[in-house]
């Protein structure tokens, strides 16, 4: 059966949206809704501009406040076992360990009510159904893929918990960052809601919560640099937010970074690969732990995905033609 769900969000244009279509600042300012829903819902009133209703094609204005208010119903699904194929790196008793691809939410949420990692976790393993959010005790955003560790056991999830609390997790990722880095470094700065716009973290000197992110200079190119950041602490976005906040954006973020850095003379055809790079270009390669049964440490390692292994075969081709 059906249940209602009320949602209210709102949204301030940025200066990166200033002058840019309504429906177009709309699918910015909301991700996770698809733009002919959100279509809809312009054309019923549902969103609005500055308390008004407002048209597709009419241009928005930096600092103009959108705001989604609209009942929706949804099928009772957030808790249902469904089949989606997961690709499983480690399972044993106490854990699970998954490579996220790109695209897969992780819970259900407001617009991802099905369909989500913990669908395809109940439906992997029932026994999840008896263990706080079907094990999942720690997340990555829909468009960054690698790997996490979900707990099939109360006491496994108690441990895992406890070491996430703790800090004794390691999690490392690649990131493909805008502009080309000396060296590595340590950003340490609170992250926490954006002031002016709710649907984006930020680094807030006031309220902030503590986050730590430790970053390495893996690889560089003419106008890029493949960085290895291990976290600290795991705050929402923290990655994409430091990275910005030290004016090395990831590439592909459409939320944090803006149009991509062209470098000059480049080939239509590179060119034109760093504009439709669809996603953040983030990826959780590596996770230790120490197993919940007896103590010992484990840890495991993949590739890059597909996807930012083409993007750094091209930015090096693109390397050596300019050298």
């Amino acid at each position: 059966m059906p249940t209602q769900e009320h949602i209210h969000l709102t949204a301030v244009v940025s200066e990166e949206h200033d002058l840019e279509r309504f429906d177009v600042a709309t699918s910015h300012a909301f991700p996770d809704y698809s733009r002919s829903r959100l279509q809809q819902w312009i054309k019923s009133g549902e969103i609005t501009l500055d308390g008004a209703k407002a048209r597709p094609k009419d241009k928005v204005y930096e600092g103009q406040e959108i705001v989604l208010d609209v009942t929706i119903e949804i099928e009772e699904e957030a808790d249902k076992a469904q089949p989606i194929d997961l690709d499983i790196v480690h399972e044993d008793d106490s854990l699970i360990v998954i490579n996220k691809p790109v695209g897969l939410v992780v819970h259900p949420a407001a617009g991802h009510s099905h369909s989500t990692l913990m669908n395809g976790l109940l439906y992997h393993a029932p026994e999840l159904a008896n263990i706080p959010r079907a094990g999942i005790v720690h997340r990555l955003d829909k468009d960054t893929s690698g790997l996490m560790v979900v707990a099939k056991t109360l006491p496994a999830h108690h441990s895992l918990v406890g070491q996430l609390q703790e800090r004794s997790v390691s999690r490392q990722y690649y990131a493909i960052v805008q502009g080309v880095m000396t060296a590595g470094g340590t950003v340490e700065e609170p992250i926490g809601r954006h002031p002016r716009d709710r649907q984006k973290q930020a680094v807030v000197p006031f309220g902030g919560k503590e986050a730590i992110t430790h970053y390495r200079v893996v690889d560089r190119f003419r106008a890029h640099t493949l960085v290895r950041c291990q976290l600290e602490t795991g705050r929402t976005h923290q990655i994409r937010v430091h990275m910005a906040h030290i004016r090395y954006p990831l590439l592909g973020d459409k939320t944090y970074a803006g149009r991509p850095k062209i470098p000059k003379a480049s080939s239509p055809e590179f060119t034109q690969a760093l504009q439709r790079f669809p996603r953040q270009a983030l990826h959780a390669f590596r996770l230790g732990l120490n197993h919940p049964e007896d103590g010992e440490y484990c840890e495991w390692e993949i590739d890059l995905p597909d996807d930012m292994q083409a993007l750094l075969g091209a930015m090096a081709s693109d390397q050596r033609e300019h050298s």
